[in-house]
């Protein structure tokens, strides 16, 4: 048998920011004895802790909770450091006899997980020369360059970053970026649950969760990531809300602009997240609103679970013919 047939699924908890992953997922361990793993790549940072709703010892009710807190705010996140980290911390929690519970919203940064994903190494001289040449010739021209190689990434790329990184893994690899996607094949037993509510009430939601953080000092927390070299930080400057209330810090921007800016973004943002989680047809959906969603949630743990089981058992009746 192989090792992952003995293995209870990896449980990862997927949707919308703003949606309750985090309380959903807290409920999951404490049920069944498991440990949350963040896959959020905005929550690695140390002080980003209001604007990324990041959850407070309180609200983890005594669950250990894994990969927090991990990057200065001048570190760039890494999809395939995070790869290696986090299937270690999955591997660690599962060896001890626990539950591991994913969390986040970082569609990518999930699926790196879950899933066969192949990463491409990196040059960083490479990376600084074609970003050289991205500032010199503008994007229309970088992305003309990329069509030439790799025509399904110029289509779906609107960003100079990730264009960036495509046109380097081809010129490391020869191979098209667009090559390296994943299909929808778990690497490991797995089951997502994706928690959905309709857009009126994520909406309102939204919009009061900023609102709180306005209130809870997010400008403070700014500030003083500011003086920590937020604005150097290639991932973390580019956090919902942070870029906003940079601006209020700079005096070129108002509060209350700013907390209107960061409703809007973010409510785009879960847009993005929902188009993403939904295209994956292996996603259970709940309703995030539902007053029993805790045990809707173990419901589809546990039938994925006795799945496991069954599959475990003929893989083994295989092997034993």
């Amino acid at each position: 048998m192989a090792d992952s047939e003995a293995l209870p699924p990896v449980i990862a908890v997927v949707g919308p920011t703003g949606s309750g992953k985090s309380d959903l997922a807290v409920d999951l361990a404490l049920a069944l004895g498991g440990e949350v793993v963040n896959a959020d790549a905005l929550q690695f940072y140390r002080g980003m802790d209001i604007g990324t709703a990041k959850i407070t010892d309180p609200e983890r009710r005594g669950v250990p909770h894994h990969l927090l807190d991990i990057l200065h705010v001048r570190e760039e996140a890494s999809v395939s450091a995070f790869q290696t980290l986090a299937r270690e911390t999955v591997a660690d929690i599962h060896a001890r006899g626990r539950r591991a519970v994913l969390v986040g919203g970082s569609g990518l940064y999930v699926r790196a997980v879950l899933d066969v994903l192949e990463f491409p190494g990196t040059d960083p001289a490479v990376r600084a020369r074609i970003e050289t040449e991205a500032e010199r010739d503008g994007l229309e021209a970088l992305r003309e360059r990329l069509h030439a190689v790799d025509p399904v990434s110029a289509g779906r790329l609107g960003d100079v970053r990730r264009m960036v990184r495509a046109l380097e893994v081809h010129e490391l690899t020869g191979r098209p970026f667009s090559s390296y996607m994943p299909e929808r094949q778990y690497a490991a037993p797995a089951v997502q649950i994706g928690l959905d509510l309709d857009r009126a009430a994520l909406h309102a939601r939204l919009a009061a969760r900023v609102h709180r953080m306005a209130d809870a000092g997010l400008l403070e927390e700014v500030r003083q990531l500011a003086g920590e070299g937020l604005r150097e930080g290639r991932t973390a400057s580019r956090a919902l809300g942070y870029g906003q209330f940079l601006r209020v810090v700079d005096g070129e921007s108002t509060l209350e602009q700013a907390v209107e800016e960061t409703i809007v973004a973010t409510r785009q943002f879960a847009r993005r997240q929902l188009t993403w989680f939904r295209a994956d047809p292996r996603v259970h959906w709940l309703d995030a609103l539902a007053p029993d969603l805790a045990e809707q949630a173990l419901g589809v743990v546990r039938a994925a679970d006795d799945a496991q089981r069954r599959a475990a058992g003929r893989a083994a009746g295989t092997l034993d013919a």
